[in-house]
Formats: C-alpha cells, sequence, structure tokens
C-alpha cells in the first residue's frame, strides 16, 4: 500500500486533526509498521463513539498497516473514582469493553490490549512519570486536566494532577507513535510532544478524531476556552445519559426510536447529530453512499454521499424524518455484530452503568467513561 493511500486511511473521517501531517508522512516513509494508541477508562456501557467510532478508526490505522495498542486505563478509572474505585468491578468493564471492539471487527492480529497494572507495575513507569514532571509546570499541566478538572482546578485533590502525568507516561512507556485520541485530549498529547524530545523521546504524532454530538443536540457549558471545541466538548455523547446515546448492543427499535426522537432541526446541519452519526459513522468518505427514502412527491429515493447529502438537507431537499430513517437503519446494520455478540448477555452489562452518586470523581472526563479519548 502507498503512503497516500495510508494516510488517507489514518485521516479518514472521523479524524478531526493531525498534528502534523509532516510528521505523520515522515513516520510512514521512515518506519515499517509503526505503533499507535488509544486509552479508555473502563466505565459505563459502550456507546457509538467509544464503540463503533473507535473500532471504525481502529480499522482504519490498522489497514494502514499500523500496529494498534488498546489502554484499559483500569488505575487511571480508580484515581477518577469510577464506581468509587473498585477496581475489581473497572476489570470486569474492561473485560466488556473488549468484548465490544473484538465484536465490531478490529483486527486482533494488529491489535494488543493492554491493562494499566501492566504499566504501573513496573519501577520504569514512576521513574518516567518523575522525569515527565521536572519538564511541566502546574499551570501546563492543568491545562491538560480532563475535561471538568480544567475549571475545578482549586477544589481538585492532589491525584488529579498525576492523571495527565500518566496520560503522558502511558505514550511513551506504550512507545507510541501516534497517539490517536479524541479532541477533547488534544492538551495532553500536545504535552507529550513538547515533553518528548526534551527527554531524548520522541514528539508522536497526534492524531485526533471528532467528538459525536449527543442525541439532544449542541451544548456550551464552559468546558475549553475554545468556543468551537468547547461546544463539541459540551455535546459530546455521553454513556453516563442513556438517553443521549444509541449503545452498540441497543435492539433495532430501541435505535429507531432514539434516532426518531434526536435533535434534527431541518435544513440546519451544524450541530445536528443525526446529520454527525451520517458523516463520521456512515459516510466516512465521499465515495460512501447511503440510500434516502423520500416520498415520490419530494423526488423519491436517492443515493447520497456526504457532499450531496450536507448540500441536499441544508436546501430542504432532503426532510429530517427521511435522514433519520435512512440513518438509523444503516447503524442497525453498522451495530449487527455486536448485537448479536450481546443479546444473551443484557442482563449483566446492564451492571456496568455507573449509578448516580457513585462517588466525587478527581476530574470528570465528561464522557462517562473515556480516559484518552
Amino acid at each position: 500500500m502507498d503512503i497516500n493511500t495510508r494516510m488517507e486511511l489514518i485521516s479518514r473521517r472521523p479524524t478531526e486533526e493531525v498534528q502534523t501531517v509532516d510528521e505523520l508522512r515522515l513516520l510512514l516513509e521512515t518506519k515499517a509498521t509503526p505503533t499507535a494508541y488509544n486509552g479508555f477508562e473502563p466505565s459505563g456501557l459502550m456507546h457509538l463513539g467509544t464503540g463503533l467510532l473507535s473500532a471504525q478508526k481502529i480499522r482504519d490505522l490498522t489497514d494502514a498497516g499500523v500496529r494498534y495498542k488498546v489502554l484499559l486505563a483500569t488505575w487511571h478509572a480508580k484515581l477518577n473514582g469510577k464506581y468509587d474505585g473498585n477496581i475489581d468491578k473497572i476489570r470486569e468493564v474492561a473485560e466488556y469493553f473488549i468484548e465490544g471492539w473484538k465484536s465490531l471487527g478490529v483486527n486482533e492480529s494488529m491489535v494488543e490490549f493492554v491493562t494499566a497494572e501492566e504499566l504501573v507495575a513496573k519501577t520504569e513507569y514512576w521513574e518516567l512519570l518523575l522525569r515527565i514532571s521536572e519538564q511541566v509546570t502546574l499551570s501546563s499541566v492543568v491545562r491538560a486536566l480532563p475535561i471538568m478538572g480544567r475549571r475545578q482546578s482549586d477544589s481538585l485533590r492532589l491525584g488529579a494532577y498525576v492523571y495527565p502525568l500518566m496520560q503522558v507516561t502511558d505514550i511513551f512507556r506504550l512507545e507510541a507513535d501516534i497517539t490517536q485520541l479524541g479532541m477533547d485530549q488534544r492538551k495532553a498529547n500536545m504535552l507529550a510532544k513538547e515533553v518528548g524530545p526534551k527527554l531524548g523521546l520522541w514528539s508522536p504524532v497526534a492524531v485526533h478524531h471528532h467528538l459525536l454530538t449527543g442525541l439532544r443536540g449542541p451544548a456550551k457549558l464552559n468546558f475549553d476556552d475554545d468556543t468551537e471545541l468547547d461546544i463539541e466538548i459540551s455535546s459530546k455523547m455521553a454513556k453516563s445519559k442513556p438517553n443521549s446515546s444509541i449503545l452498540i448492543h441497543d435492539s433495532e427499535d430501541a435505535i429507531r426510536q432514539k434516532i426518531a426522537g434526536a435533535f434534527c432541526p431541518e435544513r440546519v446541519v451544524e450541530g445536528n447529530p443525526v446529520l454527525d452519526y451520517a458523516k463520521n459513522l456512515i459516510l466516512r468518505s465521499d465515495s460512501d453512499w447511503m440510500r434516502v427514502e423520500r416520498p415520490s412527491a419530494k423526488g423519491g429515493a436517492i443515493e447520497v454521499n456526504w457532499p450531496i447529502l450536507e448540500r441536499q438537507y441544508a436546501e430542504g431537499g432532503i426532510h429530517p424524518s427521511d435522514v433519520k430513517g435512512a440513518v438509523a437503519s444503516s447503524l442497525i446494520k453498522l451495530l449487527e455484530p455486536a448485537r448479536k455478540h450481546f443479546e444473551s448477555k443484557l442482563g449483566r452489562i446492564q451492571e456496568y452503568l455507573p449509578q448516580t452518586g457513585e462517588g466525587q470523581p478527581l476530574a470528570s472526563t465528561g464522557s462517562g467513561g473515556q480516559a484518552h479519548v
């Protein structure tokens, strides 16, 4: 596979930013099989973002000849107060996450699942963390805190400040050439790019993916100084709010009902979750097509790629109810393997949804479970 094709796969939607494109090209030209990583706090049920989007992006990179390490950030979740710090429960949810990604078709020959226990058990991990701490200021650590911690830094427990240092340490201990995380973790990745060369290490290529909008639509909660990024983070799909998200093992009826009730204003593309899912999960390149059924009076069925859908919807040529039906049908098909895999296990996995008042987190990720995504 040529370099340009590999670049296109890695940059394919829902990738939103590559820091930097030149660095990525150089990496692919000089290293036959680079390593990428993403990290997840095992908590809650897997929704489209944690499950389907992540599985698709993992497949993009492995198809491009990249080895992929998935970090099950168990101790990060404990530090963050998930399940009241019950590490046994967190480990159980980690196994469920692995099942979810496998059911969605990740290439197991190119993917390695690593637990935080494997990392933190080694003295070298903590030696590197201390070396990193010598290179950063408190203000740079605060900027890299997971979402809510950035605006609650004065009231956080001390352990919260260790969290970004662990994220940076994870990157280098996992020997990740590429950090493939969500836009909400951009600051931690940029901190790693800054610190690595100072320690005689490397500056990892940061591939940041889009955060799926929750079914209720856009919000602005002042999580970030960048207005556009703040809206993206504030509006992201949250597994801790089941009615705002589609789970990877939802029934066909549940998917249709959730999409039918989703925020989807006529002629409005920006901040529209239904169009967001079409763009970033279904029509991920302009060669991907989706059939939209319309009344004959409105022109009948139409085949669309993303540019056509975006234009037709903005002009009123496609009605919200039509695009909702098409997106629901496409998601039902994409999630069928996971739905079948988990159909006999739904009673058990319902226990993985965190309960209200489960404990005060050190620094909420705002994502219901993703530590680094």
